[in-house]
């Protein structure tokens, strides 16, 4: 006999190939879900607020700034700034522990739209945690350090550039300690659940930006942090895609420091000099991509219209150059 529950459910998800009750009252997508049915569903809205029907659009970790997440923001800010009815029934909230002022600016600067904006009190962590400097210190070195020092369950979460760097350094410690210390990799193409498989059995862990805020770490003492990121960069002249190690964003580091303290007391080392210049906030990516796939998806859409026409609701628009190099490029394939 069917319950209430099943009936009824409260909350349901849906991920590229797989879905489970769509029609619960609470829906978890992925952003790039979002964007698809903001794009290619003009009435997607309009079905979700029939009679005396709500809906509430809550987008959060907005600070990686995706290129997905910011097409959302500019999707949602265009429906906002074009269908003012739409005012009384949509609710955006923006959620991120981090986040540069041009995206609260993008909303506030729609007419008779009412806008709050709430800030954490105080950034404090629950425990105290302990920031030390080592410059140009070898990573594997201070592991090892760290592994002599900690107690047996304590946790060591190592931040480094890139994906090959990851499986490096993980195997580089095992051949070191003879197999004696396990490094495990967290890198964005594993499945959630291999991640929370690694965090469950492992102590050591290398990893990319993907543990910055999306896996949660029980027993973490330590973070070992590189201070740099990977980053891809298109270059519109040369019509190719670039590979950079640069310094990490202020905002990134708070992250990652934000990783620690949270159930027990913990230790930052910082393997790079405090001096370095960073960005206060990682550049959006929709500002240094190939955006040929992106105008693509806009023309096709019911929109029928490209980047040069929701320019205006990104939060950080693109270059001219790199809007001109995706059109002309669509117009060479003859797209």
């Amino acid at each position: 006999m069917m319950n209430i529950k099943d009936r009824f459910p409260l909350a349901g998800w849906s991920v590229s190939g797989a879905e489970r009750n769509t029609d619960a009252q609470i829906l978890y997508l992925t952003d790039g879900l979002l964007k698809e049915r903001l794009l290619f569903n003009s009435n997607f809205i309009e079905n979700e607020i029939r009679g005396d029907k709500r809906i509430v659009l809550f987008v959060d970790e907005v600070h990686e700034r995706s290129i997905n997440i910011d097409l959302c923001l500019a999707l949602i800010a265009r429906l906002l700034t074009e269908q003012p009815s739409l005012r009384l029934k949509l609710k955006v909230i923006i959620s991120s522990a981090t986040l540069d002022k041009s995206v609260p600016n993008l909303f506030r600067q729609i007419p008779q739209l009412k806008f709050d904006q709430y800030q954490m009190p105080f950034s404090q962590t629950l425990h105290k945690v302990e920031k030390i400097y080592r410059p140009k210190e070898n990573i594997l070195d201070v592991v090892q350090e760290l592994c002599r020092k900690r107690q047996r369950h304590d946790q060591i979460l190592c931040f480094v550039s890139s994906v090959t760097d990851v499986y490096q350094y993980c195997n580089l410690l095992d051949k070191l300690s003879h197999g004696i210390v396990i490094a495990h990799p967290l890198v964005q193409s594993q499945s959630a659940s291999e991640q929370q498989r690694c965090i469950e059995h492992g102590t050591i862990f290398f990893s990319t930006t993907v543990a910055e805020t999306s896996l949660t770490f029980p027993l973490l003492k330590y973070v070992v942090d590189t201070g740099t990121i990977n980053v891809s960069i298109y270059d519109p002249k040369a019509k190719q895609t670039t590979l950079k190690e640069v310094p990490a964003s202020e905002s990134t580091i708070k992250q990652r420091l934000g990783r620690l303290g949270r159930t027990n007391p913990g230790e930052y080392h910082a393997l790079y000099d405090s001096k370095m210049e960073r960005r206060t906030y990682p550049k959006p990516h929709v500002c240094q991509s190939n955006l040929i796939d992106v105008e693509f998806s806009l023309r096709r859409s019911f929109l029928d219209n490209g980047l040069s026409h929701l320019k205006k609701f990104l939060p950080d628009p693109p270059e001219p150059t790199l809007i001109e190099a995706a059109i002309e490029e669509l117009e060479r394939l003859g797209k």
